[in-house]
């Protein structure tokens, strides 16, 4: 009986060890996993009155920063057509990769990218950024 026990506690805490998560392993400001890139969107309502083309200069100047800033790894960016109208006015979706919070911390202060925000900020009404680590 005692056996018993011993092995059942034992198994308890194989299982409680297996299921475990540590703050060092979510807090980590490096996490990296080797199957997990970092992605960041980064949504857009414009300001009502912003004309096409000055919606395009945006549009541009945002899609010309992989070319400026290397840690950028992946890039895309679309327009809502979404049916159910719950966008709440955000017309714009931009989807960046990196490969690391090291890169998107190198990214959010750069030069470039203050630059855009040069050309953004009197258009804009409303941003919405969402940052996280891919799950597969």
């Amino acid at each position: 009986m005692k056996i018993k026990a011993l092995v059942f506690l034992i198994s308890i805490s194989f299982m409680a060890n297996a299921f475990a998560v540590t703050n060092e392993t979510n807090n980590s400001p490096t996490m990296i996993k080797t199957d997990s890139l970092l992605r960041h969107v980064v949504l857009f309502k414009f300001k009502e009155g912003t004309t096409k083309s000055q919606i395009k200069e945006v549009e541009d100047a945002f899609s010309a920063l992989p070319s400026k800033i290397e840690q950028i790894k992946g890039y895309e960016w679309g327009l809502n057509n979404s049916p159910e109208g719950l966008d709440k006015g955000f017309t714009h979706a931009f989807f960046l990769t990196f490969e690391s919070e090291e890169d998107r911390a190198i990214y959010l202060p750069h030069p470039d990218h203050k630059a855009f925000g040069a050309v953004l900020t009197p258009h804009l009404d409303d941003v919405l950024v969402i940052d996280y680590w891919t799950n597969q």
